[in-house]
């Protein structure tokens, strides 16, 4: 289906965005800290903020408060510095009068940090974090419908070709595209070797191919002694459009 398709290429292409800008930052922060200069700063104020989220209905609207400490430092030049942290918390992380470390530097006293975790590496640690599960969501989709892809290439190169009886068309309603379900063929087959029935279901296919059915038998190929490891032969079927 085009759009699942889609969906693994965006969630690993935002996921490498992601993870890119995790390192940029955790690189100026690196370069930062190598250039900065320390001081003793003391937290005069705790700034409140409010968000609010834009959902019509009210029962989902909700309002987060955080607080932000600002600090007064004095660099080695005497020049005296307010810092307005970016990083907040709630409960404050901070309280007033309280005495900080601060990291600044020398050319631009300005560009100042406070020496907490959050306040340094707290943007690179979420940007990585949240980068990392778009990456490995959309990737790994990715990787499994490529390694599927061959498995079911060398079925039908290397495999076994068998014919099974058609049982019946099923709705996984598991997964969900777009508020629709897939559809899989089962059929089943009995191993003349063993006596042992074989249940196999095919691919997803996100139209209903009932009406498409003719045949009683359908064909399936699987590996050389294992009929666990198998593909179902969709050939048959009409392929949906773009």
């Amino acid at each position: 289906m085009k759009a699942l398709t889609f969906a693994k290429y965006v969630m690993t292409s935002v996921g490498l965005g992601l993870l890119a800008a995790s390192w940029f930052f955790y690189s100026s922060t690196s370069t930062f800290l190598k250039e900065a200069a320390r001081a003793e700063g003391t937290v005069v104020e705790l700034n409140r903020t409010v968000s609010k989220n834009n959902r019509t209905d009210p029962l989902e609207r909700n309002t987060s408060i955080s607080y932000k400490p600002v600090v007064h430092f004095v660099t080695a030049k005497g020049e005296k510095i307010e810092l307005y942290s970016i990083m907040g918390s709630n409960p404050p992380m901070y309280h007033k009068g309280q005495k900080v470390e601060v990291f600044y530097l020398p050319a631009e006293p300005h560009n100042a940090r406070i020496h907490d975790f959050f306040s340094l590496w707290g943007v690179a640690l979420l940007l990585g974090l949240v980068g990392g599960v778009f990456f490995l969501t959309g990737g790994g989709m990715m990787l499994v419908s490529s390694l599927r892809a061959r498995n079911d290439q060398y079925l039908r190169e290397q495999g076994i070709s068998i014919k099974t009886e058609f049982q019946r068309v099923i709705m996984d309603t598991s997964l969900a595209v777009n508020g629709r379900h897939p559809f899989r063929i089962l059929s089943q087959w009995q191993n003349p070797s063993t006596s042992q029935m074989h249940i196999f279901q095919s691919n997803d296919l996100w139209y209903d191919p009932t009406s498409h059915i003719k045949n009683r038998q359908i064909t399936v190929f699987i590996e050389r002694n294992n009929p666990r490891k198998y593909v179902v032969d969709l050939s048959f079927l009409p392929t949906i459009s773009d």
